[in-house]
């Protein structure tokens, strides 16, 4: 495959991960604003377009070892693995890293008071996060399965309007924490930083690459693939 500038990124790295690493160097966000083109993406950031189109051709487009090809799988087993990974590593890490971050304010804020932002934006993301997920798996992942299995009667009318909603939650998510990455320095502790510091950053990148990942599964498959299947269930019945 020959990736062009007018491609569209969230299809591309849906269609073979290893893209996100080189979206990732640009700082090019695949996951809440993977419905740009490359091109648009590029000029946004006034980005040297025909070096990013090099960069991601150059990637080795055969799978990653052992890297599952979500693109294929059925939309519930996928909206089942979402839960199982990515939801409890959600539900996992944040009570592991929010007292890091308050042990850290505590001691090193006087000096770098960014770290009360930082906190302060995290225990956003724990709370509108956790209600985000409450709300996929009560209301949109059940839907889902329905569909699949063909028995998703009165789904259809407002598949769309939920999974907007979780799109729009989504692109709250990635503001968020793109903004505890520019208060971070990109996740680099300072010259005074002590081991529980260096700790909290690494842990505070690894949830963001968790989260990105996450959306991107959302975002770019298992969320128009619904609406598709939605549309067709509609002009079936």
């Amino acid at each position: 495959m020959n990736v062009q500038s007018t491609d569209i990124i969230g299809q591309l790295v849906a269609e073979n991960y290893q893209y996100a690493s080189i979206f990732k160097k640009y700082d090019i966000d695949f996951c809440c604003q993977g419905n740009r083109t490359i091109g648009e993406a590029c000029d946004k950031k006034e980005l040297d377009t025909e070096k990013v189109v090099s960069s991601l051709n150059a990637v080795n487009k055969e799978q990653t070892l052992g890297e599952p090809d979500f693109d294929s799988w059925d939309l519930d087993l996928l909206a089942d693995y979402i839960q199982k990974k990515h939801h409890r590593y959600v539900e996992n890490k944040i009570p592991e890293i929010q007292p890091y971050l308050d042990k850290i304010c505590r001691v090193h804020g006087g000096r770098h008071p960014e770290l009360h932002q930082i906190n302060q934006l995290f225990q956003e993301t724990a709370g509108e996060l956790t209600m985000h997920m409450k709300k996929e798996e009560l209301m949109l992942f059940p839907q889902i399965r329905k569909m699949v299995s063909q028995k998703g009667e009165g789904v259809k009318g407002n598949m769309k309007a939920m999974v907007d909603e979780m799109m729009h939650e989504h692109l709250n998510e990635g503001e968020r924490f793109h903004e505890i990455m520019e208060l971070s320095n990109n996740y680099t502790p300072p010259a005074d930083a002590c081991n529980t510091y260096a700790v909290t950053f690494a842990l505070l990148k690894e949830f963001e690459e968790d989260l990105h990942r996450h959306i991107h599964l959302e975002n770019n498959i298992l969320f128009p693939k619904s609406i598709m299947i939605a549309e067709e269930l509609l002009e079936i019945n």
